[in-house]
């Protein structure tokens, strides 16, 4: 079975770190570009970060630039979005996703650009 497990999420006081985890399951991320969605309450879910398959692009929406850091680890199957810096705007659930890109280089914030999706984590930031 085919799966992105995710975990990390949880509630932490505005400006503590936290680390989301998106482990793969039943199939290897080496050829996978990864991004980060986020959806708050009441709002549409949103692109937030991207990581190509060989690492070289990171993108990064304006509202996380400079406080959330994106990475993988091939060999442990997973991918990581660190929350370094939080604000209370950061509250929602995160989905991490998957797609074989084309290209080592690529990656997309587009939701519709992903094929495999992971269950999603709560993380709550109290102001």
């Amino acid at each position: 079975q085919l799966q992105l497990v995710q975990s990390g999420g949880g509630l932490v006081q505005s400006g503590r770190p936290l680390r989301l985890s998106c482990a793969a399951s039943g199939f290897t991320i080496e050829d996978r570009a990864i991004g980060w969605f986020r959806q708050a309450p009441g709002k549409e879910r949103e692109g937030i970060s991207c990581i190509s398959i060989n690492g070289a692009r990171r993108h990064y929406v304006d509202s996380v630039k400079g406080r959330f850091t994106i990475s993988r680890d091939n060999a442990k199957n997973t991918v990581y979005l660190q929350l370094n810096t939080t604000e209370p705007e950061d509250t929602g659930v995160y989905y991490c996703a998957a797609v074989a890109a084309d290209s080592l280089f690529t990656c997309a914030v587009r939701a519709s650009w992903y094929r495999d999706w992971g269950q999603g984590t709560q993380v709550t930031v109290s102001s």
